[in-house]
């Protein structure tokens, strides 16, 4: 089973000091104060998912998501605040997402629109695989676990106003618009992936990624802008929520117990911030396996996999993925109006595909690849299920999805997954890596 980590509690030392003169002598005792208890870290579960998903005329039990709680605050307030459950934790994204219908109305009216030097608001675009979110960009001061970043920026999505319509620059990047609770799974998402800001220098020249930033004044938004990459104040794109903190900011720990072979109904893990920067978050035997910066041509975070004879070099580990997605034609499919992409075997398959870093240190990832159906049907109201798997060029036909391996939340269950940030000396490693 897995094991919280704290902080060691110190030994009580007992000294005499001596005394002189006269022949006389004294003793005393004393206690040293032990040291400030660790908080570097945050509380996680894979659950049911938010009330928004769980209740009303299309609700479903959300499966494999890893869920944390932040807390938002009005900048500078200690009292205009909301801590807002069911934030999926993804490491394959960078910035803190949160739908504006979650959000007080109290709150949301007090958290500044950031603003261009036009002096309109920003909007952003952030393109996922299966859709795309638009909204503005807001400062708040952001708690999670016991670290706090002031005056960060995040995106409200489905905001209101000149943000209630996505440019089309932003909607012709494939997919639709995600703009409910419902349909994105989650209240919203926080990305800790291997880069510090979500674009980097590619929005620093006004230019895209996957993530897009506009000038919104009171008619909507449509200019594409420039916005910096800066990681701490003064802050413009959205930071990395990890990389913005004062300290433990060179990457993060993701923490994740064994889980029976048919799966359960929930778990519970941990978030550590910080690698190698307090005593619970070091590497330990982990093994590192570099990936890729934000100058390669396919983007941040890729590494290779070795599945069946083939090497798939834009590969990667995904804890906002909720299964195994990759291309194999030989497996067969499931009924496409039951569960479309997935894959559904006669009998359970033995699958090992190979990770492997770009420093060459390699991994085989052996796992039971179940009858999707089957698993659905067995157990309807499990929220933790290993061992799916289905082909991404059928579920997301819009998006190019091609020489990839996603290891998705299944690989993590049984695990301490270690994402180091790019250019930040983690454990004496330089980012950006992977380990476990």
């Amino acid at each position: 089973m897995f094991k919280k980590l704290f902080a060691l509690a110190a030994a009580l030392a007992l000294f005499g000091c001596g005394g002189g003169g006269g022949g006389g002598g004294s003793s005393s005792t004393s206690t040293p104060t032990p040291p400030a208890p660790l908080t570097n870290f945050v509380a996680v579960s894979v659950d049911a998912g938010p009330t928004g998903v769980t209740t009303g005329p299309n609700a479903y039990t959300q499966s494999n998501v890893v869920f944390a709680s932040v807390t938002i605050c009005a900048p500078g307030s200690t009292t205009n605040c909301q801590t807002i459950d069911h934030i999926q934790i993804d490491t394959g994204s960078v910035g803190l997402r949160i739908f504006g219908s979650v959000i007080n109305s109290s709150l949301l009216s007090a958290l500044p629109l950031q603003t261009d030097t036009s002096n309109n608001p920003v909007g952003e675009c952030y393109q996922y695989v299966d859709g795309f979110v638009f909204g503005s960009v807001r400062s708040t001061d952001m708690t999670i676990g016991g670290e706090t970043v002031k005056s960060m920026p995040f995106q409200v999505l489905a905001d209101s106003g000149q943000f209630a319509t996505a440019p089309s620059t932003c909607t012709g990047g494939g997919g639709s618009e995600i703009t409910t609770v419902n349909a994105f799974g989650s209240n919203g998402i926080i990305g800790i992936g291997t880069t510090a800001t979500d674009c980097g220098s590619f929005c620093a020249s006004g230019g895209e990624s996957a993530a897009i930033y506009y000038d919104c004044p009171n008619a909507g938004c449509s200019s594409i802008i420039a916005r910096a990459s800066n990681a701490s104040p003064p802050f413009q794109q959205l930071p990395n929520p990890v990389a913005a903190m004062s300290v433990d900011n060179n990457g993060s720990i993701l923490v994740l117990p064994s889980i029976p072979a048919n799966g359960e109904t929930s778990l519970a893990g941990t978030l550590y911030f910080g690698i190698g920067t307090q005593t619970n978050n070091g590497l330990g035997s982990a093994t590192i396996y570099t990936v890729t910066t934000s100058a390669a041509q396919n983007g941040p975070g890729l590494l290779n996999a070795l599945y069946k004879g083939q090497t798939l070099p834009n590969s990667f580990l995904d804890s906002g993925s909720s299964i195994y997605f990759f291309e194999d034609t030989t497996l067969t499919l499931c009924p496409s109006n039951q569960a479309l992409g997935f894959y559904c075997p006669a009998s359970t398959l033995t699958l090992a595909p190979v990770v492997e870093g770009l420093n060459g240190k390699s991994f085989t990832d052996t796992f039971s690849l179940f009858n999707a159906l089957s698993v659905f049907n067995a157990n309807p109201n499990f929220s933790v299920i290993p061992g799916l798997g289905a082909n991404p060029n059928i579920i997301f036909p819009s998006t190019a999805y091609q020489g990839s391996y996603d290891f998705g939340i299944p690989f993590f269950y049984g695990k301490s997954v270690y994402t180091a940030i790019e250019n930040r000396s983690a454990g004496g490693t330089l980012g950006p890596y992977v380990a476990f």
